[in-house]
């Protein structure tokens, strides 16, 4: 298909994305934290709005599942045929250059890894994510007591102010935030063992899908998937109607005209046409590939995209995200589109990131429904 071109470019956009706020500076993001965040507790906001449904509405907790056949090859996951299509976008600078890339088959997870999988995981192998471990002291000196204990970044919604500018004062290391804790000490994930599992790395992620015997989508392998979205969805610049993003002015006001003005659990929109739900919005997910500031066309990229990902030398540690997530409003972010991409620090915790899997393995046969 070819690329798509918006009428106009958009205003230097705003992100919903961490890293982004010190793109360029010198010092480990610890450090940043210092003077970019005040650490303390956003639990309040957690327990109060992160699942609740429209005013008249009850909380939903689960969404369920269209039914798959018991004899499907990998249960919980979808067939990604092989294909060719326009990789990139032209919205933002660092969606460019577009250019034909063909794929290979896969199979993906069908949602987002739940904290019920992902609590499976944990308990089968004793594993402790990177937000639950201690903060090398040593290599972040300057750090203030608080900040040199475990924890994550997680989103308060400001009180007053405005959308846009610094985006500083809706985002706060949390010590004790991880992914049983995804706000913070007096925030939990019983009763939502159905929603998407946050506050997870790279080197978690992985460690998962090594457990289950998969691996993480590269960037094209999973904007391969999602660029099949249902018909009507989304455009250039189109708010997706079926999909968790924000409603309203973007930090102070979510209406929830979708459903929920925080995460929602897995696969409550509709999938897109491969059978993939949350392709779009509730959280970025993680993606294999190194960070580069733009699509710069290395050898990978002519014709053909490889299993590896593209790991390049002295590249920052920073992934890919992709997605966009319950965060993305028209006036920030923007990023609820296939071809739209973020870099993620490597050793950070972030309270509206998540992944999926995918497994290397042949297609179903002619006559079997995946």
């Amino acid at each position: 298909m070819p690329p798509r071109v918006p009428d106009k470019a958009p205003s230097p956009p705003a992100v919903d994305s961490v890293r982004p706020w010190w793109r360029g500076w010198p010092l480990p993001w610890k450090s940043l934290l210092v003077a970019a965040l005040v650490a303390g507790t956003a639990g309040g906001w957690w327990l109060t709005r992160q699942a609740q449904a429209p005013q008249g509405h009850d909380a939903i907790l689960h969404c369920a599942l269209p039914a798959q056949a018991a004899d499907a090859p990998h249960l919980g996951m979808v067939w990604v045929p092989a294909g060719r299509f326009a990789f990139g976008d032209t919205v933002y600078p660092e969606e460019q250059p577009v250019r034909m890339t063909r794929v290979d088959g896969f199979w993906m997870d069908r949602t987002e890894v739940s904290n019920d999988d992902f609590a499976a995981f944990v308990d089968a192998t004793g594993y402790v994510t990177v937000a639950e471990r201690p903060v090398d002291a040593a290599r972040y000196p300057d750090l203030p007591p608080d900040m040199r204990q475990p924890g994550a970044v997680v989103f308060t919604m400001p009180g007053t102010g405005g959308a846009g500018g610094n985006p500083m004062p809706w985002w706060r290391y949390v010590p004790g935030a991880n992914w049983r804790h995804p706000g913070g000490p007096g925030t939990g994930i019983a009763g939502r063992g159905a929603f998407p599992v946050v506050a997870v790395t790279i080197e978690d992620a992985q460690a998962y899908a090594r457990w289950k015997g998969r691996d993480l989508p590269t960037e094209v392998q999973w904007e391969w998937a999602a660029q099949v979205e249902r018909a009507g969805m989304a455009g250039a610049h189109d708010q997706p109607t079926h999909a968790n993003t924000w409603q309203g002015l973007f930090p102070v006001a979510n209406s929830g005209e979708d459903g929920f003005v925080g995460l929602a659990p897995v696969g409550c929109y509709p999938p897109n046409r491969r059978g993939l739900f949350d392709m779009l919005g509730n959280v970025w997910e993680l993606t294999t590939d190194r960070w580069t500031a733009t699509h710069d066309a290395p050898p990978r990229f002519e014709g053909h995209d490889p299993a590896a990902p593209l790991l390049r030398a002295g590249a920052p540690a920073q992934r890919v995200i992709k997605g966009g997530s319950f965060l993305c409003a028209p006036n920030y972010c923007m990023r609820y589109r296939a071809g739209a991409r973020q870099p993620q620090d490597d050793d950070l915790a972030v309270s509206h990131l998540g992944f999926r899997t995918i497994l290397r393995a042949p297609g179903p046969s002619p006559q079997a429904t995946p």
